[in-house]
């Protein structure tokens, strides 16, 4: 068997069997950072964007995002999240994502954390772009993982 589990001992790409996996509490954390002028910052914080309230419709966008995580990344197993959750920080010139999911489950939610940050991220990016064309999403990554067979993960160097 090779080490990458998305491919078959042919090189082919399949979804893993997960089916004699034990069901175990999962929990996985991701950040992104959109990079903005701090004016575009300080509207956000404001409640002045034109969209609307930038963070609870990003909030929003990010929650559906991780439900439909298995319909966007092809090998990815459906899980019946337990719940998903994301903040906002709001620097200088810039806002951090952050984004927690869990499952009681036999896959972990890695994806889903990591596909909730990033579309928050973009519906940022969205909501502000009349007023700052220039933003940059960068940093997404899992911060940290707990449960199944490999365990936990935590970044040395986690974006704060």
């Amino acid at each position: 068997m090779n080490d990458l589990t998305h491919l078959n001992d042919a090189g082919e790409a399949h979804m893993v069997d997960v089916g004699g996996k034990t069901a175990t509490k999962r929990i996985a954390i991701a950040s992104a950072v959109i990079q903005m002028e701090p004016a575009t910052v300080k509207a956000i914080e404001a409640d002045q964007i034109a969209k609307g309230d930038v963070l609870q419709i990003a909030r929003i966008a990010g929650l559906m995002a991780a439900k439909q995580t298995a319909n966007l990344i092809p090998l990815c197993h459906p899980v019946g999240l337990d719940t998903v959750s994301l903040q906002f920080t709001l620097s200088g010139d810039a806002v951090l994502v952050r984004g927690t999911a869990s499952v009681h489950g036999k896959t972990g939610v890695e994806m889903e954390a990591m596909t909730a940050v990033s579309v928050a991220a973009l519906t940022i990016y969205d909501m502000c772009k009349a007023i700052d064309r220039g933003m940059r999403i960068t940093c997404v990554q899992l911060e940290e993982k707990s449960g199944g067979k490999s365990g936990s993960f935590m970044r040395k160097d986690p974006t704060s």
